[in-house]
């Protein structure tokens, strides 16, 4: 029998750590974040970390882990919940992954064969990276087009961890990214997805945003700036888009409207990219809040059923 995993996905303001926290009283469960940049200490405002009072209601995991210095990729992620899941069975608790990167989420649920660490693959790392300062993101997309262009469609031109990591798997092991083999599904996973009408999303995007502001952002921007050149946060929504402000380039105002553009963006690729690669039950908890009876009664339903 495999192990139950919950997971609750969907685009950022729809209220996916509220209903994780919910779900982890009502079921006995335990919270890992799904968030690539949650592991990173200090990072509270960008990153829309859950308070530590909601942090205390129920136990969280992948938060506040590393120093800003430290990186962070899928091959850890998966690691580190493969070994927090089978932690929280023993315990008797339900895991529950709240929000978090696709990929990763596929990664993990899905039994990705990510491959291995090894010497080769770092001195490949090594080399894109410094590929990636001198020609840009953009440049590496293409490469990895000419290569393999149903890889390059999956993947935005502007995510560079993917586009490295595509490049990576063609360099080191000769076989196109898109031809990566899963393992049998390891988990009996159940994905619950949030969602919203666009036009109220977007304006809750943008509205947090605001509020990101008025709590700090600014000056938590100021702060990681000072930790070091090319830290891998400074890639993340809420942190990149700060970088031309720094510089004198452009003030504060046009700063706070890409953060939300960026946002918006994202959010409508992270829809994309759930509809399309992994299979999640959709609700809407922001226009019909009484649809937490029907996800409660759904989660009831699959823990009570076994799946060999």
């Amino acid at each position: 029998m495999k192990p139950k995993v919950l997971a609750v996905v969907g685009p950022t303001a729809v209220g996916k750590s509220d209903l994780a926290i919910s779900l982890a009283q009502k079921f006995n469960g335990e919270i890992i974040s799904g968030d690539s940049m949650q592991v990173y200490r200090h990072l509270d405002i960008g990153t829309a970390k859950v308070s530590p009072t909601e942090q205390s209601l129920v136990p969280h995991h992948l938060i506040d882990i590393l120093t800003v210095q430290e990186r962070y990729g899928v091959q850890q992620f998966v690691s580190d919940c493969q070994a927090l899941i089978a932690g929280i069975h023993q315990r008797g608790k339900l895991p529950i992954i709240a929000g978090g990167t696709g990929y990763y989420l596929k990664a993990l649920l899905q039994g990705l064969q990510l491959g291995g660490h090894n010497s080769s693959s770092a001195e490949v790392r090594s080399h894109l990276e410094a590929e990636l300062a001198e020609v840009g993101p953009e440049e590496l997309w293409h490469q990895l087009q000419l290569i393999d262009d149903i890889a390059a469609a999956k993947i935005d031109a502007h995510n560079s961890r993917r586009v490295m990591r595509a490049l990576e798997i063609y360099r080191v092991t000769g076989k196109l990214p898109s031809g990566q083999q899963n393992h049998p599904h390891p988990y009996d996973a159940y994905l619950i997805g949030l969602n919203c009408e666009r036009s109220l999303l977007y304006q809750r995007i943008n509205q947090r945003v605001e509020l990101m502001m008025q709590m700090g952002l600014l000056a938590e921007n100021e702060w990681l700036r000072k930790q070091g050149p090319n830290l891998p946060a400074l890639k993340g929504i809420g942190y990149r888009e700060f970088t031309p402000y720094f510089a004198g380039e452009q003030d504060l105002a046009t700063t706070v409207s890409e953060i939300q553009k960026d946002s918006r963006h994202y959010a409508k690729r992270q829809l994309t990219w759930f509809r399309n690669q992994m299979d999640v039950h959709w609700y809407n908890l922001v226009e019909r809040k009484e649809q937490i009876t029907e996800i409660e009664q759904a989660v009831q339903r699959w823990r009570n059923t076994d799946e060999l």
